[in-house]
């Protein structure tokens, strides 16, 4: 019986010539990411447990992207612990207010994460990685803790749901729309520890953003990871971010899948999720007239530049409704320059806008635009 793509990387990093689903196994790790909410906690339990060092200082990543610029003395006094840990351990890959940004937008970018790699974070939406070929996927603070020290953590080795992709998207459709899609047909809970394995002649015709944004959001599906073949798109976006060598996992063609999904792309409309829960979708056409008044246009799937240039396509020349407050937050430090060289800063602010530096902020409900009560 063949494997997953997932499954023959968590054979590599185990050491293994093969594992099987719901295998426990312990495998080493190529990156361990934590930011300003989840790392602290990592630490203190680094600590607690009587750890002293870090098993690579090249292969810890910790972002300060979710209450930075910080919001409140208890988020400064999350950052300056993490500061104080990057800077007694001289952590190669410590991002602050400045040079920081979104995580999962932020890692990809400077080619820290790559094919073929295994990584963890403390964060759950980790999975990004995977539009790259790795398997990445949250963990708890704890388990961050003892992988910053030993370079490894335990799986147990998923089953995988074959999502097989055809055709393309018809205009003012994307990648948000297809992930949307998929949660609202199986619900929160419907790839629950399960790989979704993206695979198909339409995974061609999606841009490696559109991959992020997929991948990203495969646990809302409640997928341990998702991930998509490695093509000349992937190998194109790493070929001058990368610069080590990378390994291209494929599934074999008898690998078991525990179901698969047949999606045409062509056939998608504009999604939207309603509360509570990401699986309330609706097609835009479905969706009634709702009155909104706030609109928030960032987030590891939102705040790409393709994103910011689809926002300033439609806002060019017109102005937010006067009923509405639209925030936009590019993902990193470099969308942001892209942004004012490219004329779309210019084109918020004249719509109204206001234009953010990068944070993970309002997504979490955490700070730069909290509804109150009633408000959408």
């Amino acid at each position: 019986m063949g494997m997953t793509m997932s499954q023959k990387i968590l054979a590599a990093h185990a050491g293994l010539d093969k594992v099987q689903s719901g295998q426990l196994i312990q495998a080493k790790l190529d990156l361990a990411l934590a930011n300003d909410i989840t790392a602290p906690v990592s630490i203190r339990e680094f600590y607690g447990a009587g750890f002293n060092r870090v098993f690579d200082t090249a292969k810890i990543a910790l972002v300060m992207d979710h209450f930075a610029p910080s919001k409140d003395i208890k988020s400064a006094e999350n950052c300056k612990q993490c500061r104080e840990f990057a800077r007694k351990f001289e952590l190669k890959h410590f991002y602050d207010t400045g040079n920081a940004g979104i995580e999962h937008a932020l890692l990809p970018e400077l080619g820290i994460v790559a094919a073929g790699e295994c990584i963890i974070g403390a964060d759950s939406h980790t999975c990004t990685y995977g539009a790259l070929g790795a398997f990445s996927t949250g963990v708890g603070s704890t388990d961050m803790a003892a992988a910053m020290a030993t370079g490894e953590t335990w799986f147990k080795v998923p089953e995988a749901i074959r999502i097989n992709l055809s055709g393309a998207f018809k205009p003012m459709v994307g990648g948000k729309d297809l992930i949307l899609h998929i949660i609202g047909a199986m619900g929160v809970d419907g790839a629950l520890y399960q790989s979704l394995e993206y695979a198909g002649s339409g995974v061609a015709s999606l841009t490696m953003e559109e991959r992020f944004c997929v991948s990203n959001m495969s646990i809302e599906a409640g997928a341990k990871n998702g991930i998509f073949p490695v093509d000349a798109t992937a190998k194109a976006y790493m070929k001058d971010r990368v610069d080590r060598a990378y390994t291209v996992y494929e599934a074999d063609n008898d690998a078991q899948y525990s179901r698969e999904i047949d999606i045409d792309l062509s056939s998608l409309e504009p999604t939207v999720a309603f509360p509570h829960l990401p699986e309330n979708t609706r097609a835009i056409g479905a969706a009634g007239d709702v009155p909104i008044h706030q609109v928030v246009i960032g987030s590891c799937t939102n705040g790409w530049l393709s994103d910011m240039a689809a926002a300033a396509a439609i806002l060019k020349g017109r102005r937010v409704h006067p009923d509405v407050r639209c925030i936009i937050i590019p993902a990193t430090q470099k969308i942001y320059l892209d942004c004012i060289e490219l004329g779309y800063t210019r084109i918020f602010v004249e719509a109204g806008c206001v234009v953010s530096t990068p944070t993970y902020g309002p997504c979490l409900g955490g700070h730069m635009g909290i509804p109150t009560a009633g408000e959408r």
